[in-house]
C-alpha cells in the first residue's frame, strides 16, 4: 500500500460514515470533486466498486462493506496515536535523551533527579556521558550540557550553573614529599594527574590571573578519562589533580585535599543547557529546561 491508497482509504471510511460525499467533504476539509476523484482512483487501483451511489445516496459496496470492517481497527489505531501526540503537547511525557558531560550528571543533575521524576512522572529521561560537543540533532538528543567555550554557535543555551573555579591539589602526604608549587610554570617539576578527552586530546591545565593567561603541558605517570577517578587518586597521594570547586568542596573543608596556586585559578561561566530550536519545543524538554535551569539567588 502506497500512502496515496492510504489517504484514500481514510476519504472512503469517511464516506461510508456519513452517506455522502458532501459531508466527508466538509469534515475532510475537501472540495467534493477531491472525494469523488479519491473514490475513483481507489476502485480502480484495487478493481472492485467499493460504494454505490445513486443521485439521493450512497452506500457501501459488500466488497466495501468487508474492506471497511477490516480497516475499521487500523484507522482507530491511527486515531488514537494521534490523539496521543495531541496530548504531549499539553503535559511533560515520553522519552528525554540529555546528552552531558559526567562531571554535570554528578553534580549538577544527579542530586536533583530525584524530585524532578516525582514531579513529571510520564517522562522518561536518558543520560548519556560524553566529554566532547554533541550534534544533538545528529545523534537525537534533545538537548546537551557543555561549557560554554563548547557551544556551536546556532545553539540556544541557557545557562545551567553557577561560575565554576579550578582547584588544583594533592594530599597532605603527597606535599610531605613535593614542595607546594608557587607558579604554575612550576608544575613541569610534580606529578600531575592528566585528563584524557574522548577525542584522544590531552587536556593542558589552563591559568589565569590579572589578565595573564597561561596553558601548562603538565606531567605525571597516570593519565585518567575522567574526573572522580582523579580525585581519588590524589587523595591517595598520586599527585596533583585539576578539579572543579563543585567536586572537591568536602575534601578541602575536611582537610583531605591542600588546594594550591589559588590566585591563579579565576572563575568563569559554568556549563549552559544547550538545543536548537524554540519553535514546537516538547513539553518534556521544557519541564527539563526549566526545572535545573540555573537561577541566581
Amino acid at each position: 500500500m502506497n500512502r496515496t491508497q492510504l489517504s484514500q482509504l481514510a476519504v472512503l471510511a469517511a464516506v461510508s460514515e456519513h452517506r455522502s460525499f458532501r459531508a466527508a467533504a466538509k469534515e475532510l476539509l475537501v472540495a467534493p470533486s477531491a472525494i469523488s476523484h479519491a473514490i475513483s482512483s481507489l476502485e480502480e487501483s484495487l478493481g472492485v466498486r467499493l460504494l454505490a451511489r445513486t443521485t439521493r445516496s450512497v452506500a457501501p459496496t459488500e466488497e466495501g462493506r468487508l474492506l471497511l470492517e477490516r480497516l475499521r481497527p487500523a484507522l482507530e489505531e491511527i486515531d488514537i496515536a494521534l490523539e496521543a501526540v495531541r496530548d504531549t503537547r499539553a503535559k511533560p511525557a515520553g522519552n528525554l535523551r540529555i546528552t552531558a558531560p559526567r562531571f554535570a550528571s554528578d553534580l549538577l543533575l544527579a542530586p536533583r533527579l530525584g524530585d524532578f521524576l516525582n514531579l513529571y512522572p510520564d517522562i522518561t529521561l536518558e543520560i548519556a556521558n560524553e566529554d566532547g560537543f554533541t550534534d544533538i540533532v545528529k545523534e537525537g538528543f534533545d538537548a546537551g550540557i557543555r561549557l560554554e567555550e563548547s557551544l556551536e554557535a546556532d545553539m540556544i543555551a541557557v545557562k545551567f550553573s553557577p561560575h565554576l573555579t579550578t582547584v588544583i591539589a594533592a594530599s597532605p602526604e603527597y606535599f610531605e614529599r613535593y614542595p607546594k608549587p608557587e607558579h604554575p610554570r612550576d608544575l613541569v617539576h610534580h606529578r600531575c594527574i592528566k585528563r584524557r578527552f574522548t577525542n584522544g586530546s590531552i587536556y593542558r591545565w589552563e591559568f589565569e590571573k590579572d589578565g595573564q593567561e597561561l596553558v601548562v603541558a603538565v606531567d605525571g605517570p597516570l593519565v585518567v578519562s575522567e574526573d572522580r577517578l582523579a580525585l581519588l587518586a590524589a587523595l591517595n597521594g598520586a599527585g596533583l589533580a585539576y578539579l572543579f570547586d563543585m567536586r572537591v568542596d568536602a575534601e578541602l573543608a575536611s582537610g583531605s585535599l591542600v588546594r594550591v596556586l589559588e590566585d591563579w585559578c579565576a572563575p568563569y561561566s559554568g556549563p549552559f543547557l544547550y538545543y536548537p530550536t524554540r519553535r514546537q519545543m516538547r513539553p518534556a524538554l521544557r519541564a527539563f529546561i526549566d526545572f535545573f535551569r540555573y537561577a541566581a539567588a
